[in-house]
């Protein structure tokens, strides 16, 4: 059996996100086994050609949408995520909270 490329393992974390929720590209690179390569993931979104792929759910760490306001590609995807229930308010998704690093997972969230 083939191993799956860097690709296909990302493009896999990116299906696997449900509607009506987002991830940032570091969360998508760690889920794809690629802890790091935030970068990778963004450089293949923007090479992305399969209209199927949820790459609206898809956001910076912060909550933000990665495109220029103004653009084409921020209102496009400002629309599609708000078709699926997520608010966006000025670029930024609202109500989530940042994924836990895996050292949070493991020993529990650092102290204040």
């Amino acid at each position: 059996m083939a191993e799956l490329s860097a690709a296909d393992r990302i493009f896999a974390a990116i299906r696997a996100i449900p509607r009506g929720q987002v991830a940032g590209y570091g969360e998508i690179a760690r889920r794809a086994g690629l802890p790091g390569r935030a970068r990778l993931v963004a450089r293949l979104l923007s090479e992305n050609s399969d209209p199927r792929l949820p790459w609206h759910r898809v956001l910076r760490s912060d909550g933000r949408i990665a495109m220029p306001d103004g653009s084409k590609g921020h209102a496009e995807q400002t629309r599609r995520l708000r078709a699926e229930g997520v608010w966006v308010e000025n670029g930024r998704v609202r109500g989530l909270k940042a994924a836990a690093t895996v050292d949070e997972q493991i020993w529990g969230m650092p102290p204040e």
